[in-house]
């Protein structure tokens, strides 16, 4: 059984997870997500797989809390509240192929990925006890991976994750003061200054924020104001799918060697109504350059204030100008 404890100087849930300790670190010899393991389907194109060391399980004890802050819930939590860890840890396979890397994967690849992420989606979120769906991925040991397979996560939370609450809530103030949409904004304004721009469909485009916190980070987001992946057309899941592949490998390509990132699928909560909020998908590499690795360290990790290394305009300029194709 997992368990939320609340930290009360930073006002958020810490999941503590004890048997997340025997998770196997890059075995070389066997992996269970690799037809032939007993794990799963002698063979498959994407595969749900469930976490077995689940941070969040949805026989663990209900999360009780209704209001932000523990302490003002009523129910007498003090300072140290804690709670169930109630949801869902699920382990996205790309592909049965071990040594494919996500650049590799095709197209029409990816389009079976995003009928996945959507339709797991769906089915989380007419969960009760869901708050939040966090779809991401995590690739390349500089990142932390512990399993080689290409693979991503989805996370279903009980609550609503701090960063996404510092974002719900500067679009929410941006909506409610000007009426309009903060990202369709950001986009219009990228697409005017074209510094940024990466590449683009009929449907996506993909740019390096203004702001940006990691070397070379990048935002792909949808033309068409919408909130999510329930709401994409066919044909817009096939632009995802196609401006997924092309930055990918743009990244894999930019320095010759499979970018090590983190790949964050950014969703409104999945209770209430949240209109001033844009579907849009974050990439955060930490190569900041071939040889060199962006560490988040004291002021990062310590302070909350990010120390990017590149300038926006210029990766973005780089990453632009890279060819998109696959490498062996």
């Amino acid at each position: 059984m997992n368990e939320l404890r609340w930290h009360p100087l930073l006002r958020e849930w810490v999941v503590i997870a004890d048997e997340r300790q025997g998770r196997p670190q890059m075995p070389g010899d066997w992996c269970p997500f690799c037809p032939g393991s007993g794990r799963v389907p002698g063979q498959y194109d994407v595969y749900l797989y469930p976490n077995d060391f689940a941070a969040f399980r949805l026989d663990n004890p209900p999360f009780e809390f209704s209001s932000r802050d523990p302490a003002a819930d009523g129910a007498g939590a003090g300072l140290f509240a804690s709670t169930g860890a109630r949801g869902t840890t699920d382990v996205v396979l790309y592909h049965s192929n071990h040594h494919i890397t996500p650049a590799q994967l095709s197209t029409a690849h990816w389009l079976k990925v995003i009928h996945v992420w959507s339709a797991r989606y769906r089915e989380l979120a007419a969960n009760p006890d869901i708050r939040y769906i966090y779809i991401f991925e995590n690739t390349g040991a500089a990142i932390g991976v512990t399993m080689p397979h290409p693979h991503g996560q989805i996370y279903a939370f009980p609550f609503v994750p701090p960063l996404m609450e510092r974002e719900l809530e500067s679009a929410s103030a941006y909506f409610r003061r000007d009426s309009r949409c903060i990202y369709c904004e950001l986009l219009r304004q990228a697409l005017a200054d074209g510094t940024r721009i990466v590449t683009r469909n009929d449907c996506f485009v993909a740019y390096v924020p203004y702001a940006a916190r990691f070397p070379a980070e990048v935002q792909i987001c949808t033309r068409r104001h919408l909130s999510g992946l329930p709401e994409l057309t066919e044909t817009e899941a096939a632009g995802l799918a196609a401006i997924i592949k092309t930055v990918r490998m743009k990244y894999d390509n930019l320095f010759g060697f499979p970018m090590p990132l983190m790949m964050i699928l950014r969703h409104p909560p999945v209770k209430g109504e949240h209109p001033y909020f844009h579907f849009h998908i974050d990439f955060y590499p930490v190569q900041r350059s071939a040889t060199k690795l962006k560490y988040l360290a004291g002021v990062e990790s310590g302070a909350g204030t990010f120390l990017n290394d590149t300038v926006p305009e210029t990766t973005a300029r780089e990453l632009r100008e890279t060819e998109p194709r696959d490498i062996q």
